[in-house]
């Protein structure tokens, strides 16, 4: 299992599931904070085309399909009932982390994805967590 710091480190192409069109949102804010530091985003939410000027995929398969074996980080800000369907789909798409914002954890989700090999971190913010160990 990866350090959070050896994730930041080594991974650098993140899928932002559920990401908000609202720029006051901290899917938004926090998508921003990792462009800044030198991610590449790829916006997750069915209901939108356009995020931070970034096509916005209606789903981490269609996301996945636009940029094969790129996807390794899926950060997901969906409540914690939902995630289990964006594991399945991160598996399915080889994605090496599954990240799940503040306040969510879903220890079904989480055992799956462990047991297929990806490091999951609960209830952290990407961001924070960035800027304490990276900034």
């Amino acid at each position: 299992m990866m350090t959070v710091r050896e994730i930041l480190k080594s991974y650098h192409h993140i899928a932002v599931v559920g990401i908000s069109d609202n720029p006051s949102r901290p899917s938004q804010s926090v998508a921003r904070y990792m462009i800044h530091a030198g991610y590449t985003i790829y916006p997750v939410n069915p209901g939108v085309r356009k995020i931070l000027g970034l096509t916005c995929y209606p789903s981490l398969t269609e996301a996945a399909k636009a940029h094969p074996g790129t996807i390794e980080i899926v950060n997901i800000f969906r409540r914690s009932a939902e995630v289990p369907p964006v594991v399945e789909e991160a598996i399915d798409i080889g994605a090496k982390v599954i990240w799940m914002q503040l306040g969510i954890t879903n220890d079904k989700a989480a055992r799956m994805a462990e047991k297929a090999g990806l490091t999951v971190i609960e209830d952290h913010c990407i961001a924070v967590e960035h800027k304490r160990l990276m900034g």
